[in-house]
């Protein structure tokens, strides 16, 4: 598989399990922890498992690929600085055979944040670091770094914004594609009494190294999810959604 195509795949149908164990009140009511959960900066260890299935993927657009981020968050000084590393493990279609898949570790990518206190709204900066875990079926086997930016709004009901990076290749494969990719990821969520909620969380991408035609995947969809404690302690945060792509590379998925 070239690396663009695993570029061009974006995530989609989702199921996430959002586990938060730190700096969490007992006191604190699901309203607030949903709250908190949809912010990428907030002061709270998670450990979330995000599941997304992409229909209509390939050059036929009849194979589904499968593809689970394993993506720890880790807030220091106070929630100064928050680290995020996602770890990709991918299944993708086996090309070899009409049905069946193998599965490979793809490109971990780590951001750290530095989120100052402001008033009024929450802002993030810092650098997005990219590097290859496996064989170039499952990445792009290059080294890429760029710059990575959080800006939101909370309010009673409401928490939205946006997350954006860019990274470009400065090492790796020298036979490999040169990667310059950018990623925009806003997110609308409408929350309810309880710690119900819906959610709008597309994430557009642009691989600007792919040929004319084929560098922008744009989803539009919804989601819906809900704060509950096991045990009556232990916060959990389960979501589910749907996503459509509007534009997206003839080798990528249509629907998730």
């Amino acid at each position: 598989m070239k690396a663009k195509n695993i570029k061009s795949c974006c995530l989609s149908f989702i199921c996430i399990l959002f586990i938060s164990l730190a700096n969490v009140s007992a006191q604190e009511s699901n309203e607030d922890l949903a709250k908190e959960a949809q912010n990428p900066l907030a002061n709270i260890m998670s450990f979330p498992f995000q599941y997304n299935a992409n229909f209509g993927y390939g050059n036929n657009n009849e194979r589904t690929q499968s593809l689970l981020n394993i993506q720890p968050v880790f807030p220091f000084f106070d929630g100064k600085l928050i680290t995020r590393t996602i770890f990709p493990l991918l299944w993708q279609p086996d090309w070899k055979s009409e049905s069946g898949a193998i599965m490979g570790l793809s490109n971990v990518l780590f951001t750290a944040f530095y989120a100052p206190k402001l008033k009024g709204i929450t802002f993030g900066i810092g650098p997005a670091l990219s590097f290859p875990a496996s064989s170039s079926s499952f990445g792009s086997q290059k080294w890429s770094i760029g710059p990575s930016i959080v800006l939101l709004k909370n309010t009673k009901n409401w928490v939205y914004g946006f997350l954006l990076n860019n990274i470009w290749s400065f090492a790796g494969d020298s036979d490999a594609r040169d990667v310059n990719q950018m990623t925009l990821q806003y997110f609308i969520n409408y929350n309810l009494k309880g710690g119900m909620y819906f959610s709008s969380a597309p994430i557009i991408s642009a691989n600007f190294e792919a040929a004319e035609g084929q560098q922008w995947t744009i989803p539009f969809g919804l989601a819906f999810g809900k704060i509950v404690r096991l045990g009556g302690k232990l916060p959990l945060n389960m979501q589910a959604g749907y996503y459509y792509n509007v534009v997206s590379p003839d080798f990528g998925p249509k629907s998730q």
